[in-house]
């Protein structure tokens, strides 16, 4: 159901690869990518870095909260978000985030624009510079795989080359502690992601499931160095509803579970619309900043607690 593409063949068989990648985000909204261009070495040590962030005192973790800006940067602790928006329940997981790097004397930073913010950063050795490194290289991938899309959707392959070079992405840690087993437990709810794709590396452990478009929940495979990618609603919009962007939740583990997500964004005043070939657009163009912005706000409103 969910396929594993190989990303050499975009090099190799191009319209082979091109033609089940196609046939991926129009169909389940996922693939997992094998032997795609992040170091092993850099997957390793940001999961190191994720070990040791997670395991600070929650004392430490609450200074740099993501609660303190508005950028939606920094820690976030268990019950801060819920995901499912049509649920009162709350995710049993905790966060770091980071976004688009910028000094604090960025003219856009001083002005407070929206997601321009500066990021937070724990008293870790290393620890900036390998997430910095990791968010670089994760983008650089999300990047090129925009060239793929593009050769499926007709379009010329640098068409969405200026669309990510400042852009929205943010790379996360999460922790889900093992469940307890309570009744009605969830490590995150059920959602679609709210940018263009999302790169996920897990440890292994499962608990992440997908619900296909008429279907019901299935378990998401893992395959050893590969990356989760998915479709998320902006890109969808983009396509005119030709790629999906399918629901997916994770239920809570038996183990501790690590993962690492790069949420794949546009620039903040990249206007989505309907992309020429599509048809009738079926969206009002936005601006991908506004998008985003009305999506977080839903994720982070208070919920009242059954």
């Amino acid at each position: 159901m969910i396929p594993v593409l190989d990303w050499r063949r975009f090099d190799t068989d191009r319209p082979g690869f091109v033609a089940d990648l196609g046939a991926a985000c129009r169909g389940p909204g996922f693939f997992l990518l094998s032997h795609h261009t992040v170091p092993k070495d850099l997957r390793i040590r940001v999961f190191e870095m994720a070990n040791a962030f997670f395991s600070l005192p929650d004392s430490e973790k609450a200074k740099i909260s993501i609660l303190n800006t508005p950028h939606y940067r920094g820690w976030g602790k268990e019950g801060d978000e819920s995901l499912d928006e049509t649920s009162s329940l709350v995710d049993r997981k905790e966060t770091f985030n980071i976004g688009y790097d910028l000094p604090t004397d960025d003219p856009r930073v001083i002005a407070g624009e929206p997601f321009r913010g500066v990021n937070q950063w724990p008293d870790l050795p290393g620890f900036r510079e390998t997430l910095l490194a990791y968010y670089d290289a994760a983008l650089a991938l999300g990047k090129v795989l925009h060239r793929a899309f593009a050769h499926d959707l007709g379009l010329p392959e640098d068409h969405f080359a200026h669309a990510f070079d400042e852009p929205l992405a943010a790379l996360r840690m999460l922790h889900y502690p093992p469940g307890t087993g309570a009744k009605n437990e969830i490590g995150a709810g059920a959602h679609t992601d709210y940018g263009a794709i999302t790169l996920l590396m897990t440890d292994g452990e499962p608990g992440l499931q997908v619900k296909p478009r008429g279907g019901d929940w299935i378990d998401v495979p893992h395959v050893d160095d590969a990356y989760v990618v998915n479709i998320g609603d902006c890109l969808m919009r983009w396509t005119n509803d030709i790629y999906v962007s399918t629901p997916h939740r994770v239920l809570p583990p038996i183990r501790r579970r690590r993962s690492v997500a790069m949420f794949v964004e546009a620039n903040p005043d990249q206007i989505i619309r309907a992309l020429p070939g599509t048809g009738a657009p079926k969206y009002t163009p936005i601006r991908a900043a506004d998008y985003l912005m009305s999506r977080l706000d839903a994720t982070y409103a208070p919920k009242e607690v059954t």
